[in-house]
């Protein structure tokens, strides 16, 4: 029995959900997501409630995996997602052209990052922060991780690129010995 999965799931106002053989469709005000539902999943609308079911003897997990799935798509399509990033470190900065965010992060050249499609960014601050959104969860999510992993926090020196609000463990430089 899966305790997610038998969550019921309430379509906000301006959604609407279509169930189709193997995913569901789901369009809101920003845009439209597709979910994947694998074999042995099935899902129901009852008024303006999705129920997620699982056929006995299949796996409980895909059932809670479809659901979290199918919610963070009708959360996505009414409200979005957002991930911040800060770039901490002397010379380190940032720029917007177009599509393409263009980063200094202390390298001897600078780095460009495409974003993908469903990905919008601002930059905010003086040039040192990120601000990332999209209707996708997921993807918004990957963005700002691939961003981060170019130039990880430094855990002596606190320089890199950190997600908004990260708190570093500082870690001390090598002590002599005497």
């Amino acid at each position: 029995m899966s305790r997610i999965g038998d969550l019921p799931i309430q379509v906000p106002h301006g959604a609407t959900v279509r169930i189709d053989p193997g995913r569901l469709t789901v369009r809101g005000p920003k845009g439209e997501l597709n979910v994947p539902v694998p074999d042995g999943i099935g899902a129901e609308m009852d008024g303006a409630t999705l129920r997620i079911r699982c056929e006995p003897g299949t796996r409980t997990a895909l059932q809670g995996l479809t659901r979290a799935l199918a919610n963070n798509s009708l959360i996505g399509v009414t409200k979005g997602f957002s991930k911040r990033l800060e770039i901490v470190g002397v010379g380190y900065r940032v720029q917007k052209a177009g599509r393409v965010l263009v980063l200094q992060l202390g390298y001897s050249h600078p780095i460009e990052v495409l974003l993908p499609d469903g990905v919008e960014a601002a930059i905010e601050g003086n040039n040192n922060r990120i601000s990332l959104w999209g209707i996708d969860k997921q993807v918004v999510g990957q963005t700002a991780a691939n961003i981060r992993a170019l130039r990880k926090p430094d855990p002596y020196k606190q320089k890199g690129v950190r997600y908004a609000g990260e708190r570093l463990r500082s870690k001390e430089g090598k002590s002599g010995v005497s």
